[in-house]
Parts: C-alpha cells; sequence; structure tokens
C-alpha cells in the first residue's frame, strides 16, 4: 500500500466519522422536539458507511476509505407520552416524541469518537514514517 493511500483512506475515515458526530449531536439536541416542518416529531437520523472501491491492481481489488453513502432516518415508530398539558398532545392526550434513546446515542458517540481518535493516530504514524524516509539519506 502506498503511504499517500494510506493517508488518503485515514481522512476518509475521519470526514465519515465527523459527519456521524454531526447527526448523534443532532439526534441528542432534538431529544424533545416534537413539531418539524415535515410534520411530527423529530426521527433519529443514522449515517450508513459504504466502502469506497479503488480499481484493481495485479487481480485485486484495493479499498480507497469509507464514504458516506446514505443519512437515513431511522425506522422506529414515535414514543408516545402521556402528556394532555402538551400543545402537540393528540385528542387521546398523547404526544408523539422523537424515536431518540441518549444511552444509545452516548454509546454511539463515544464509539464513533474511538474510530476518529484511532484514524487520526494512523494519520500521525503515516506521517512520522514519511518524515523518517526522507531523513534515510541524511549523514
Amino acid at each position: 500500500m502506498k503511504l499517500f493511500q494510506s493517508m488518503a483512506i485515514s481522512a476518509s475515515s475521519l470526514t465519515a466519522e465527523r459527519l456521524r458526530m454531526d447527526l448523534i449531536s443532532s439526534n441528542i439536541a432534538n431529544i424533545n422536539t416534537t413539531r418539524t416542518e415535515e410534520g411530527g416529531p423529530y426521527k433519529k437520523k443514522v449515517a450508513i458507511f459504504q466502502e469506497e472501491l479503488e480499481r484493481k491492481i495485479n487481480g485485486q481489488t484495493v479499498g480507497n476509505g469509507v464514504k458516506v453513502a446514505a443519512v437515513e432516518e431511522a425506522k422506529t415508530p414515535p414514543k408516545m407520552i402521556y402528556d394532555p398539558s402538551h400543545p402537540d398532545a393528540n385528542k387521546d392526550g398523547y404526544v408523539a416524541m422523537p424515536n431518540i434513546n441518549v444511552v444509545n446515542e452516548m454509546v454511539d458517540l463515544i464509539s464513533t469518537t474511538r474510530a476518529y481518535e484511532a484514524n487520526v493516530t494512523v494519520l500521525n504514524a503515516s506521517k512520522t514514517m514519511a518524515i523518517k524516509a526522507l531523513t534515510i539519506g541524511r549523514g
């Protein structure tokens, strides 16, 4: 694998993980949003990652990092909370709340942070190797 290709792969992962962090932050920020422009409560958003494939080299397909293939809304139904005094309550007194579990979001955020940190480490190691390679011929 080429040195700059490994840096590009790590950089693509950093970009994807940053978007994932942004989505998780948005989910947590909207945990109590009961009214959106589309109507109904806010829906949890998740990033769908996909491997970016490059060309075939010596008969093998070489990976070229990761990309965000899509940002999708979770399919789980909203949580129905009984609160007849809420302005968005239905005729039975239930409010449709976002389908977000803050504990799951925090676990996802920790996982995303760890993946981001791992890719920063790989990027720094690649940079260090490149610098060491440049100093090989020096006396």
